[in-house]
């Protein structure tokens, strides 16, 4: 693999990271240290040389998907838990499922369910 298409291949990794961690983690202030070291890692590793680093930058390629499919896992984990109703506090889930059911027939929630 060349530096063009290693660069290409870390870039798509580090892009399914930081969608991973927006989507599951949030972007709220008081989580933005997850981000902020993600990101921070990345720019450590930008200017590596491929063939010299290539093992060290391979490393760091497979830490991050693993770090992609933990974090997919989790969420889907805790859906699962959700749907079979394990031992989680589904209020806001459910709120959720009944404010999509009452706008698929054009109708709000009360304001009891309201947050």
């Amino acid at each position: 693999m060349g530096s063009s298409e290693g660069r290409r291949a870390t870039l798509m990794v580090y892009r399914n990271l930081f969608k991973a961690v927006k989507k599951h983690i949030g972007k709220e202030e008081h989580k933005a240290h997850f981000t902020d070291f993600s990101r921070e890692e990345f720019k450590k590793n930008v200017n590596l040389e491929y063939p010299k680093d290539s093992s060290f930058i391979q490393q760091r390629i497979n830490l991050a998907q693993n770090y992609t499919y933990l974090l997919n896992s989790i969420h889907h984990h805790k859906d699962l838990l959700f749907s079979y109703n394990i031992a989680v506090d589904r209020s806001n889930e459910m709120t959720k499922v009944l404010g999509k059911s009452a706008a698929s027939v054009g109708l709000r929630l009360p304001d009891v369910y309201q947050h």
